[in-house]
Protein backbone atom coordinates (compact mmCIF):
# COMPACT_ATOMS: atom_id res chain seq x y z
CA UNK A 1 0.00 0.00 0.00
CA UNK A 2 1.68 3.61 -0.95
CA UNK A 3 1.28 6.77 1.19
CA UNK A 4 -1.53 7.59 -1.78
CA UNK A 5 -3.48 4.31 -0.46
CA UNK A 6 -3.56 5.39 3.01
CA UNK A 7 -4.76 9.08 2.54
CA UNK A 8 -7.46 7.80 -0.01
CA UNK A 9 -8.49 5.38 2.59
CA UNK A 10 -8.68 7.66 5.44
CA UNK A 11 -10.94 10.05 3.43
CA UNK A 12 -13.08 7.24 2.39
CA UNK A 13 -13.57 6.10 6.27
CA UNK A 14 -14.34 9.50 7.03
CA UNK A 15 -17.03 10.19 4.12
CA UNK A 16 -18.77 7.05 5.33
CA UNK A 17 -18.50 7.77 8.88
CA UNK A 18 -18.10 5.27 11.98
CA UNK A 19 -19.51 4.38 15.39
CA UNK A 20 -16.98 4.71 18.78
CA UNK A 21 -17.56 2.73 21.88
CA UNK A 22 -16.23 4.36 24.27
CA UNK A 23 -16.49 3.54 28.29
CA UNK A 24 -14.57 5.03 30.49
CA UNK A 25 -11.62 3.97 31.76
CA UNK A 26 -11.02 4.95 35.78
CA UNK A 27 -14.36 6.06 36.75
CA UNK A 28 -16.13 9.41 36.85
CA UNK A 29 -15.16 12.63 38.42
CA UNK A 30 -17.82 14.54 40.51
CA UNK A 31 -18.63 17.25 38.01
CA UNK A 32 -22.26 16.01 37.13
CA UNK A 33 -23.69 19.83 38.72
CA UNK A 34 -21.20 21.83 35.85
CA UNK A 35 -21.80 22.21 32.33
CA UNK A 36 -19.52 20.21 30.22
CA UNK A 37 -16.96 22.18 28.25
CA UNK A 38 -16.08 21.38 24.56
CA UNK A 39 -13.28 20.37 22.99
CA UNK A 40 -11.37 18.74 20.19
CA UNK A 41 -8.09 16.75 19.57
CA UNK A 42 -6.62 16.27 16.34
CA UNK A 43 -5.53 13.05 15.04
CA UNK A 44 -3.00 13.91 12.46
CA UNK A 45 -1.23 11.21 9.83
CA UNK A 46 1.69 12.15 7.49
CA UNK A 47 4.24 10.96 5.79
CA UNK A 48 6.23 13.00 8.01
CA UNK A 49 10.58 10.98 7.59
CA UNK A 50 11.45 8.51 5.31
CA UNK A 51 13.07 6.78 8.34
CA UNK A 52 12.12 3.02 8.64
CA UNK A 53 9.59 1.72 11.03
CA UNK A 54 11.26 -1.13 13.43
CA UNK A 55 9.89 -4.40 13.63
CA UNK A 56 8.16 -6.70 10.41
CA UNK A 57 6.80 -5.64 7.42
CA UNK A 58 4.04 -3.23 7.93
CA UNK A 59 0.71 -3.42 6.64
CA UNK A 60 0.74 0.25 5.72
CA UNK A 61 4.03 2.40 4.26
CA UNK A 62 7.32 2.95 6.21
CA UNK A 63 7.01 6.45 6.81
CA UNK A 64 3.35 7.06 7.86
CA UNK A 65 3.22 8.20 10.76
CA UNK A 66 0.24 9.91 13.78
CA UNK A 67 1.51 12.91 16.06
CA UNK A 68 1.31 12.14 19.47
CA UNK A 69 2.45 14.06 22.91
CA UNK A 70 3.12 13.32 26.41
CA UNK A 71 0.99 15.60 29.04
CA UNK A 72 2.82 17.23 31.66
CA UNK A 73 2.56 15.78 35.22
CA UNK A 74 1.64 18.88 36.76
CA UNK A 75 -2.23 18.81 34.45
CA UNK A 76 -4.71 18.66 36.54
CA UNK A 77 -6.61 15.92 34.27
CA UNK A 78 -4.41 13.15 32.42
CA UNK A 79 -1.39 14.23 33.52
CA UNK A 80 1.69 12.28 32.08
CA UNK A 81 -0.50 10.56 29.68
CA UNK A 82 0.13 9.90 25.59
CA UNK A 83 -2.21 11.74 24.01
CA UNK A 84 -3.60 13.72 20.78
CA UNK A 85 -2.90 17.45 21.04
CA UNK A 86 -6.11 18.93 21.42
CA UNK A 87 -7.95 21.69 23.74
CA UNK A 88 -10.85 23.46 25.19
CA UNK A 89 -12.66 25.13 22.42
CA UNK A 90 -12.78 28.93 21.82
CA UNK A 91 -15.90 31.56 21.41
CA UNK A 92 -13.66 32.50 18.31
CA UNK A 93 -13.90 29.13 17.09
CA UNK A 94 -16.03 28.32 13.91
CA UNK A 95 -16.17 24.71 14.27
CA UNK A 96 -14.61 21.49 16.07
CA UNK A 97 -11.34 21.31 12.96
CA UNK A 98 -10.81 25.23 13.88
CA UNK A 99 -10.33 24.31 17.65
CA UNK A 100 -8.29 21.35 17.01
CA UNK A 101 -5.51 23.28 14.77
CA UNK A 102 -5.41 26.29 16.81
CA UNK A 103 -4.59 23.72 19.86
CA UNK A 104 -2.18 21.83 18.23
CA UNK A 105 -0.68 24.67 16.96
CA UNK A 106 -0.18 25.85 20.56
CA UNK A 107 0.99 22.36 21.73
CA UNK A 108 3.56 21.55 19.48
CA UNK A 109 4.39 24.64 17.15
CA UNK A 110 3.14 22.77 13.73
CA UNK A 111 1.70 25.23 11.00
CA UNK A 112 -1.93 24.61 10.77
CA UNK A 113 -1.97 25.78 7.10
CA UNK A 114 -0.26 22.39 6.03
CA UNK A 115 -2.86 20.43 7.71
CA UNK A 116 -6.44 19.26 6.11
CA UNK A 117 -8.99 18.19 8.18
CA UNK A 118 -10.72 15.10 6.44
CA UNK A 119 -13.83 14.49 8.96
CA UNK A 120 -14.60 14.61 12.63
CA UNK A 121 -15.85 11.23 14.66
CA UNK A 122 -18.74 11.63 16.78
CA UNK A 123 -18.16 13.28 20.04
CA UNK A 124 -17.65 11.82 23.31
CA UNK A 125 -17.91 12.79 26.88
CA UNK A 126 -14.93 12.49 28.93
CA UNK A 127 -16.38 11.96 32.50
CA UNK A 128 -12.90 12.43 34.45
CA UNK A 129 -12.09 15.73 32.81
CA UNK A 130 -16.07 16.48 32.22
CA UNK A 131 -15.38 17.36 28.37
CA UNK A 132 -17.09 17.00 25.30
CA UNK A 133 -14.60 15.80 23.01
CA UNK A 134 -14.35 15.72 19.14
CA UNK A 135 -11.91 13.52 17.39
CA UNK A 136 -10.70 16.13 14.19
CA UNK A 137 -8.59 13.47 11.76
CA UNK A 138 -6.44 15.52 9.77
CA UNK A 139 -4.08 14.28 6.58
CA UNK A 140 -0.24 16.70 6.95
CA UNK A 141 0.18 18.27 3.40
CA UNK A 142 2.80 20.21 4.08
CA UNK A 143 4.79 18.47 7.60
CA UNK A 144 6.15 21.67 9.66
CA UNK A 145 8.77 20.99 12.71
CA UNK A 146 7.40 20.54 16.00
CA UNK A 147 8.31 20.70 19.78
CA UNK A 148 6.89 20.66 22.62
CA UNK A 149 5.15 23.51 24.42
CA UNK A 150 6.96 22.81 27.64
CA UNK A 151 3.45 23.78 29.27
CA UNK A 152 0.91 21.47 28.64
CA UNK A 153 3.39 18.83 26.57
CA UNK A 154 6.66 17.71 27.60
CA UNK A 155 6.97 15.68 24.41
CA UNK A 156 6.11 14.83 20.97
CA UNK A 157 6.21 12.31 18.85
CA UNK A 158 6.00 11.86 15.05
CA UNK A 159 5.08 7.67 15.52
CA UNK A 160 5.32 5.21 13.09
CA UNK A 161 1.89 4.05 12.76
CA UNK A 162 3.31 0.43 11.34
CA UNK A 163 5.30 -0.01 14.79
CA UNK A 164 1.80 0.67 16.49
CA UNK A 165 -0.10 -2.11 14.47
CA UNK A 166 2.95 -4.45 15.13
CA UNK A 167 1.02 -7.59 17.17
CA UNK A 168 4.10 -7.07 20.15
CA UNK A 169 3.33 -3.35 20.49
CA UNK A 170 -0.69 -4.30 21.35
CA UNK A 171 -2.11 -5.18 24.69
CA UNK A 172 -4.89 -4.26 27.09
CA UNK A 173 -4.44 -1.88 29.63
CA UNK A 174 -5.07 -2.39 33.10
CA UNK A 175 -6.31 0.22 35.61
CA UNK A 176 -7.27 -0.70 39.33
CA UNK A 177 -8.97 2.27 41.39
CA UNK A 178 -11.06 2.05 44.07
CA UNK A 179 -11.63 -2.35 43.49
CA UNK A 180 -12.63 -1.72 40.06
CA UNK A 181 -10.14 -2.82 37.54
CA UNK A 182 -10.71 -1.11 34.26
CA UNK A 183 -9.36 -2.14 30.69
CA UNK A 184 -9.24 -1.16 27.33
CA UNK A 185 -7.22 -1.48 24.08
CA UNK A 186 -3.31 0.02 24.33
CA UNK A 187 -0.48 0.26 22.54
CA UNK A 188 3.17 0.27 23.78
CA UNK A 189 5.57 2.99 21.82
CA UNK A 190 8.70 1.21 20.81
CA UNK A 191 11.74 1.83 23.20
CA UNK A 192 12.87 4.74 21.05
CA UNK A 193 9.87 6.74 21.94
CA UNK A 194 10.23 5.93 25.82
CA UNK A 195 8.51 2.55 25.74
CA UNK A 196 5.26 4.92 27.39
CA UNK A 197 1.92 2.75 26.97
CA UNK A 198 -0.93 4.32 25.11
CA UNK A 199 -4.05 4.14 26.39
CA UNK A 200 -7.45 5.63 27.53
CA UNK A 201 -9.25 7.55 24.86
CA UNK A 202 -6.51 7.70 22.69
CA UNK A 203 -5.70 3.89 23.10
CA UNK A 204 -9.68 3.32 21.84
CA UNK A 205 -9.65 6.06 18.74
CA UNK A 206 -6.23 4.42 17.62
CA UNK A 207 -7.85 0.90 17.97
CA UNK A 208 -11.13 2.09 16.37
CA UNK A 209 -9.64 3.72 13.55
CA UNK A 210 -6.89 0.88 12.60
CA UNK A 211 -9.69 -1.40 12.95
CA UNK A 212 -12.20 0.51 10.71
CA UNK A 213 -9.35 1.40 8.34
CA UNK A 214 -8.76 -2.85 8.12
CA UNK A 215 -4.84 -1.91 8.83
CA UNK A 216 -5.28 -4.19 12.37
CA UNK A 217 -3.43 -7.16 12.68
CA UNK A 218 -4.38 -10.49 15.19
CA UNK A 219 -3.12 -9.29 18.32
CA UNK A 220 -2.89 -11.23 21.80
CA UNK A 221 -5.42 -9.04 23.82
CA UNK A 222 -4.65 -11.07 27.25
CA UNK A 223 -1.29 -9.61 27.15
CA UNK A 224 -1.77 -6.96 29.97
CA UNK A 225 -0.45 -3.45 30.79
CA UNK A 226 -1.02 -2.18 34.23
CA UNK A 227 -1.30 1.59 33.53
CA UNK A 228 -2.14 4.71 36.36
CA UNK A 229 -4.89 6.85 36.07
Amino acid sequence: MERSAAERELRELMRRGIALDFRPQGGLADLTDLPARRSAVLILFGALDRIPAHGPAPAVPHELDVLLTRRADRMRHHAGQIAFPGGGAEPADSDAATTALREASEETGLDPAGVEALGSLPEVHIPLSNNLVTPVVGWWRLPSEVAADRTESVEVFRVPVAELLDPTARGTSLLRRGGTAYRGPAFRLAPHLGGHVVWGFTGILLATLFDELGWSRPWDASREFPVRG
